[in-house]
């Protein structure tokens, strides 16, 4: 429609894995990720976020990871950096820390376990918001969090806050979902984190995803988007159900022991490691995912 404008974040994103190998980041297996992307129809990448294992990468290890990032994407997509935490305080601290950092905007999610009031919630965005230029989405993922931000306190807050401009929704409440997007205002990007929702997220009205799953088959996750786009439902129906299926499977244990044991296998990644409180895929996982693998025509490598 003539004259709205481009959300300043859409299509398919990867919150992407950040790869280690002995305990350490793996600097190599990110370049040779992010390389890969680069050349995959993905619209952009997010950083240290819940699918990254973030919240296990101490300070230097995230600038490191950023700083490699950046310099293997050289420009052909866009970064944004995941934070969490429950301290304003501190996460007010930490976006003024990253200032410099060569990323384009932030997914931020709600603060977690604290479980503060909607009043709470707002004022907490709100002076996060105000110490950058950057964008800002909100990660809305009541089942981590233990809080659930209303349409009405997240549009509240995009109102008077220019620069926060979107939304992961892992709201899991149907009703809600559809009512945003029926009442965001003009340049809000919703986009869907529950991988197996993308289509009917879509179809209703979403920008696209920020989807873990979109690591593997990645072009499969944007052609679907682009059939819905083009109201070709028939396209977009055809190749959707071996992905939903490719995504229950990838979170048939906590993510992102799978994904990361696909990468490894596929030769991407030097090591499957993820650190704890995450553990690897069990051996019976392990099985279903070589299997898969082999069923599409994957070569397995290690």
């Amino acid at each position: 429609m003539q004259g709205q404008r481009t959300p300043a974040i859409s299509g398919i994103w990867l919150p992407l894995v950040t790869p280690f190998r002995d305990g350490e980041l793996d600097e190599a297996s990110v370049r040779r990720l992010v390389a890969h992307y680069a050349a995959q129809p993905v619209d952009g990448l997010i950083l240290a976020a819940t699918t990254g294992e973030g919240m296990t990468l101490d300070a230097a290890e995230t600038l490191r990871l950023v700083e490699v990032a950046a310099d293997a994407a050289d420009g052909r997509l866009p970064l944004w950096l995941g934070l969490s935490g429950s301290d304003t305080r501190k996460m007010s601290a930490t976006v003024e820390w990253t200032a410099g950092f060569p990323v384009e905007g932030y997914l931020i999610a709600c603060p977690y376990y604290s479980r503060p009031s909607q009043e709470g919630l707002y004022r907490h965005f709100a002076a996060l918001a105000g110490r950058t230029e950057r964008p800002v989405a909100v990660y809305n993922i009541p089942y981590r969090t233990g809080v659930n931000m209303t349409n009405d306190t997240l549009l509240r807050l995009a109102g008077d806050c220019s620069n926060v401009v979107g939304l992961k929704d892992c709201c899991a409440d149907a009703a809600q979902s559809f009512d945003l997007l029926c009442r965001r205002p003009d340049g809000f990007a919703v986009l869907t984190g529950e991988d197996a929702l993308l289509y009917g997220a879509v179809a209703q009205g979403a920008d696209g995803g920020i989807l873990a799953s979109a690591h593997i088959e990645t072009a499969e996750w944007a052609a679907v988007r682009a059939a819905l786009l083009a109201d070709d439902r028939g396209e977009a129906l055809r190749r959707w159900p071996a992905l939903e299926r490719l995504a229950r499977l990838l979170f048939s244990e906590p993510s992102p022991a799978a994904i990361k044991h696909w990468l490894w296998r596929a030769g991407l990644i030097a090591s499957p490691e993820v650190r704890l409180p995450m553990t690897g895929v069990s051996d019976a996982l392990a099985a279903r995912l070589d299997a898969e693998m082999a069923r599409r025509g994957v070569a397995l490598a290690a």
